[in-house]
């Protein structure tokens, strides 16, 4: 085979002079013949004599580089979980690594589905894929007993069987930026865009205690509350040479007690103690469904028009508001991936774009003069995929392939 060299620095390499030489002799090294015979039969064709002593010094380098390290299962699955943190999934989801072999073995070939159906799987398994990421999680509520009766089951079964891994981010991807949310929207071109359903930052802390203490008593004060768990002591603000400002950030749980440590040494007529509730800080930009105001405004059919090429759809589900036509103009978008109805409800838009919604959902839409495209549950949510494909490759090694299934489709079509 070819010696292809990625862009590395050439010290990354072992030597500048061995790079230089094998690309301009453009050498065709044979892995048996690497292995089995000596370096200096193979290699002082390529490299001169005086050369040589240097050139084994940093051999064991250079046939690492050939070689590249394996990507164990945890350290993919931590990618997964920076590219959208796992805190940001609905409390009722099922997401994170669903099943893990019991024999580890290095991920070379990840497999991206929205479903994971039994042809999802056959592809897995020809495929020779060692982990699949599926955004619905294929185990979703509590199981008793695995058994072949049950489909889900059954393909749970087979993947360990096969030692095949399997992640679940669903609505991770939905509230990260950048997501399935802000995909889906993004169909009808730019726009000033917001969250819809705000997520907040997972924070542990309830209450905020303010008091100011006097300076002789300040450290034992502190060395007793920091013995408490579920606390977090801001640094403290001199007021002056006789007393300072402390503030704590506790736990519900902890509260009771760190107000009695400080009532002990802050004198109680000294009205300085401030108990607050904690606001829990937001996490912008993060969180389930999008509002959009287009920048230039469109009418339904071409709104319409556009979704179709977006979702690479023939066909949509179209239901005009109340007093519109297809020629009205749509200026405010709200999108939900999915059955998005419970998100949307209430929304004031122009257009509302989800997957599915019930008759009656729409109904209520249509009723205060909001149009409705649904698309039916995965294909507003199955071209996402291969966005995450590259946003995932470029996060891993170059030796591990991340694919999209080609099996994977809506249960659903116009027939």
């Amino acid at each position: 085979m070819s010696v292809r060299w990625r862009h590395r620095k050439p010290e990354e390499c072992g030597s500048q002079l061995l790079m230089s030489r094998l690309i301009l002799t453009g050498c065709r090294i044979l892995p048996k013949t690497f292995l089995s015979q000596s370096p200096r039969r193979v290699w002082t064709r390529f490299i001169p004599q005086t050369e040589f002593s240097h050139f084994c010094a940093i051999l064991p380098r250079f046939h690492s580089f050939l070689r590249p390290s394996p990507m164990e299962l945890k350290d993919v699955v931590k990618v997964l979980e920076d590219l959208a943190p796992l805190s940001l999934a609905e409390p009722w989801d099922n997401v994170g690594l669903l099943v893990e072999p019991s024999q580890p073995r290095p991920v070379q070939t990840v497999l991206l589905t929205n479903d994971l159906t039994e042809a999802v799987m056959e592809e897995a398994r020809a495929q020779g894929c060692d982990l699949i990421v599926s955004y619905h999680p294929p185990l979703f509520r509590p199981i008793k007993r695995l058994v072949q009766k049950d489909w889900k089951q059954r393909l749970a079964v087979r993947a360990v069987e096969a030692g095949i891994a399997i992640f679940s981010p669903h609505t991770s991807w939905d509230s990260v930026s950048g997501g399935v949310n802000d995909w889906l929207i993004g169909g009808l071109g730019n726009g000033q865009v917001s969250v819809l359903n705000q997520a907040y930052v997972d924070f542990p802390y309830s209450h905020i205690v303010e008091f100011q203490c006097k300076n002789d008593i300040l450290d034992a004060l502190l060395e007793e509350l920091e013995a408490l768990d579920g606390l977090l002591v801001q640094d403290p603000v001199r007021i002056d040479a006789v007393k300072t400002q402390v503030g704590l950030y506790c736990s519900g749980s902890v509260l009771a007690s760190v107000v009695d440590k400080v009532t002990r040494y802050v004198i109680t007529s000294d009205k300085s103690l401030r108990i607050l509730k904690a606001e829990t800080p937001p996490r912008l930009g993060h969180g389930q469904g999008r509002l959009s105001v287009l920048d230039e405004p469109v009418t339904v059919a071409t709104a319409v028009k556009k979704m179709k090429s977006h979702l690479g759809l023939r066909h949509l589900r179209l239901a005009l508001g109340q007093g519109r036509t297809q020629e009205s103009f749509v200026r405010t978008v709200a999108a939900c991936a999915g059955s998005g109805a419970s998100v949307l409800n209430g929304v004031q838009a122009d257009l509302y774009i989800t997957g599915e919604m019930s008759h009656h959902e729409v109904l209520d839409a249509v009723a205060k003069g909001t149009s409705v495209i649904l698309s039916d549950h995965s294909n507003s949510e199955r071209g996402y995929l291969s966005v995450f494909r590259e946003k995932l490759a470029e996060k891993v090694p170059a030796h591990v392939v991340v694919m999209v299934s080609k099996a994977d489709r809506d249960p659903l079509e116009v027939v």
